[in-house]
């Protein structure tokens, strides 16, 4: 089957899914009035504010034991089942109800919920997601460095952050932890850690629907089904698919681009011989096939280029030429290239749980793979400058975590180790096309008049990672008293990378030979006017990257309970981010051999101070928490640009900054005063500023190309401005000064074809102040302060909930990002977010 045909049967498969789901729903509703449902919702906590009240394997022998208390939320951060108020460190929790209610279906709608995570994605493989500002450097994507927060999903390591993109399938609960991570399981992460824990198997038979529909053509359906196989095996599998339009109109292609188009499917099976021993088997299948992903025009500044390379000119050059819209949100584009966004991950792991004595040993064996087949119009026009720039990617990882957690009176820990390997192959190429003249060379060169000149030149890219990491760590809780608790951890960490980065560009000489651009001057072409005109936008590199490092991270936490439902808790956490390579090629020298010194990027050292308190009252019908916290990070991992003395084209890659600082303040509150009302309310404070960064990417309003402009020299416009500044002092990207959640349900008792239940509204809403969008701040590229706002109303009762919803409801204006285009020709290009969305939605179990 070609794969088109693959593609076209696909969506088609997704179309009969959710017409099965369509129907089954709308028997499920036809039999509410029966005694079908057997499993009965608590109408109180069935939709409830972000701390939500869940539950965890084995909650039932925990709370016989007393080890957590009826209705309290219940967690597995530290790999043991808590009270999540029990819990000396900064994290939400965010139940599976919750996230339908909310239609918080990935990790992107889950930052409306969080005031401090963030989510940045103009692609799935150009995502980041950074808690409280720090994760990944804005603006690059590159397969050699480590992301800062970790996802786990059941306590398998996602490397990938291209899994943020995809939805969530059959999720019991979200933990967002905050702050470095990494003395107690898996990965070492220096901003935090996302723990996606799934439904399990149930020994007793039950399932649960979701279907929704709303303008945009959005159609979603969801489905799981649980039961038991045998007295000592049962399994679940589950299913979800979302559809829904493009918001953005390309006028070339006549297509709706940005669209949604996902699938996802997830098995598991738990094998439970005794009561000691527990062997979850899963694996999970997820496809993303949209018409994405384009960002379109924003705006147009002005740079230090000369006035005839800068936007306005340069589109003058082609006669009849103009934007479909100088307003993006207009939501029109004239992209010309092919846009695709094909995304597969999927995997499969082994859990095993045995219970030794007064602990538990763990075994997390696990596989991953994740295919990338992406197709680009790169840039942001609507003239053939790039035809394409496509960078399709296979990996495959390979986890091993074994750990063993201890619990006996005055003491308990955790200590394990971890081992991960990771191969990721990246087949590449790059083509400009018969506009590439005009708009890459100076127009001062009769060269730019020549189409042929730059047309057809084309870069296949062979790029290769071999990352292998091996740790062992460990973590102490000393009960020192009745009320203070001593917890050190420690963890000792071995990290190794190979990578091989083979760039072949080909172009077409002045005889009309096809020839290999390179820097090499024994090359017969290395003068022919066409050849030195195309090697200074674009030549061949080849070059083998390589790093090795230890490094020891150590953490201390010191909690004290001031009365039975108040904690106190301060950490101090000395961690690392890992170093890594350069695999997006590097700067080139005079005598054209690589940079290799820019190769390597140093690891990143963090020290992060922390101090929280934890509370219950009003008969713990009340949750506030506030947390100061008070990050440090030396070498932080960021973008730059070339500064190679006598390198001819500038070009980005990642390098260590000095010195980056983060601090401020969280605060969660939650209240439940009756059965019939709960509110809650999240917010966060954030200081943050590159302490310095003193040869950082200039923004465009101070960049024009040039390298010979000494840092802080003043520029003009056709000189050589600098192609770094000094950015010290200036704000982090991607970090708002304050940030918002709040929201609220009401409910009534209520009388529906004759079936009890309940009629309720709810309202969510979210606002963070003003952020800078490039790695550098810009006049350009900072995004204004928006706030969403969120409604529903509906009706539930046993096993059954309907219920209406409108998202971004006064239809704000706003973009999720802005993006300074390839050349600094001042055209600033968007990634818009979603418009006004409604609709409705239909759930049942039994």
């Amino acid at each position: 089957m070609s794969g088109h045909g693959a593609a076209d049967a696909l969506r088609q498969g997704r179309s009969t899914l959710r017409s099965v789901l369509v129907a089954g729903t709308a028997l499920a509703t036809f039999l509410a009035g029966g005694s079908a449902f057997a499993q009965t919702v608590d109408p109180v906590s069935a939709i409830e504010p972000p701390a939500a009240e869940v539950t965890a394997p084995d909650v039932e022998e925990e709370q016989a034991a007393g080890a957590v208390r009826s209705g309290d939320i219940v967690v597995t951060a530290r790999r043991r089942v808590e009270n999540v108020q029990d819990v000396p460190i900064a994290m939400s929790v965010i139940g599976g109800d919750t996230l339908d209610a909310q239609g918080a279906y990935n990790i992107s709608r889950l930052t409306q919920l969080q005031p401090t995570l963030q989510f940045f994605s103009t692609n799935p493989r150009n995502t980041f997601i950074n808690i409280r500002g720090i994760g990944a450097p804005f603006g690059l994507t590159n397969d050699g460095f480590e992301q800062g927060v970790g996802i786990y999903v059941d306590q398998v390591y996602y490397n990938r952050i291209a899994s943020a993109t995809l939805d969530f399938v059959d999720v019991e609960r979200i933990e967002v932890l905050r702050g470095p991570q990494g003395t107690l399981y898996g990965k070492n992460t220096t901003a935090g850690a996302i723990n996606i824990t799934t439904r399990a198997p149930s020994f007793e038979f039950e399932g649960r629907a979701e279907v929704s529909a709303g303008n945009y053509n959005f159609k979603q359906g969801k489905v799981s089904v649980s039961g038991p196989l045998s007295d000592t095996v049962a399994a679940r599998l589950s299913l979800s698919t979302t559809d829904r339009r493009g918001t953005i109109y390309n006028v070339t292609s006549g297509n709706w681009i940005n669209s949604q188009d996902t699938l996802g499917v997830r098995g598991a099976v738990l094998w439970k011989p005794s009561d000691d021993l527990r062997v979850t088997l899963a694996g999970d299948f997820n496809v993303q096939d949209p018409i994405c992903c384009g960002q379109i025009y924003a705006r147009v500044g002005t740079t230090q280029r000369a006035l005839n390379r800068q936007y306005a000119a340069l589109t003058a050059l082609f006669p009849g030429y103009q934007v479909p819209s100088t307003n993006p949100f207009d939501r029109l584009t004239d992209l010309d290239a092919e846009l695709a966004a094909r995304n597969e991950l999927g995997g499969a792991s082994m859990r095993v749980e045995w219970d030794l004595g007064p602990g538990t040993l763990t075994s997390v064996t696990a596989w991953r793979y994740w295919d990338w087949g992406p197709k680009n119009d790169r840039d942001f026009t609507g003239l053939p400058i790039y035809t394409k720039v496509n960078n399709p990617t296979h990996q495959d990882q390979y986890t091993q975590e074994l750990r063993y957690a201890y619990d006996a009176g005055k003491l308990d820990f955790v200590v394990g180790a971890f081992a991960f390997y990771q191969k990721n192959h990246t087949t590449g190429i790059q083509e400009t096309g018969p506009a590439a003249s005009a708009w890459l060379l100076a127009p001062s060169s009769a060269l730019s008049r020549n189409p042929a000149v730059l047309n057809g030149i084309t870069a296949e890219n062979d790029i290769l990672l071999k990352n292998l990491s091996l740790a062992a760590f460990g973590k102490l809780n000393w009960h020192a008293t009745e009320r203070l608790t001593i917890s050190p951890g420690l963890r000792v960490n071995y990290d190794k990378k190979d990578g091989r980065y083979n760039s072949v560009v080909t172009g077409t000489a002045s005889d009309g030979t096809r020839q290999l651009i390179t820097n090499d001057t024994t090359n017969p072409y290395y003068n022919d006017p066409w050849t030195a005109a195309q090697r200074g936008t674009q030549s061949s590199q080849f070059f083998e990257p390589k790093f090795s490092d230890w490094n020891v991270s150590y953490d201390l936490n010191l909690s004290y309970d001031v009365a039975p439902d108040v904690m106190t808790y301060a950490t101090y956490a000395r961690s690392f981010k890992t170093g890594g390579i350069n695999l997006n090629g590097v700067p080139s020298r005079p005598d054209g051999t690589p940079a290799l010194e820019v190769a390597q990027i140093k690891p990143e050292k963090v020290d992060h101070f922390e101090l929280g308190l934890k509370t219950q009252f009003w008969d713990r019908r009340a949750t506030f928490n506030v947390t100061g916290f008070w990050t440090q990070i030396k070498d932080f991992q960021a973008s730059v640009i070339s500064n190679i003395s006598g390198s001819n084209v500038l070009r980005g890659y990642l390098a260590n900054a000095g010195k980056v600082r983060v601090r401020g303040v969280e605060a969660d509150f939650s209240v439940r005063p009756s059965e019939r009302l709960s509110a809650y309310l999240n917010g966060a404070f954030t200081d943050h500023e590159f302490v310095k960064f003193v040869d950082a990417p200039c923004p465009p309003e101070l960049a024009g190309g040039g390298t010979g402009t000494p840092i802080g020299a003043p520029a003009t416009p056709g000189t050589n401005s600098p192609a770094n500044c000094d950015v010290s002092g200036q704000w982090l990207p991607g970090i708002s000064k304050w940030a918002f959640s709040w929201g609220a349900e009401y409910n009534l008792p209520a009388n529906v074809l004759g079936r009890e239940g309940q009629a309720y509204v709810g309202y969510d809403a979210s606002y963070r102040s003003k952020f800078s969008s490039n790695a550098s701040r810009s006049i350009y590229t900072d995004i204004s302060g928006y706030s969403l706002h969120n409604f529903r109303a509906g009706f539930r009762t046993e096993g059954f909930d309907i219920f209406g919803w409108v998202r971004n409801a006064f239809d704000q204006d706003y973009f999720e990002s802005l993006a300074v285009t390839p050349g600094n020709t001042g055209l600033i290009s968007a990634q818009l977010a979603d418009p006004r969305t409604w609709g409705g939605t239909v759930s049942f179990s039994f």
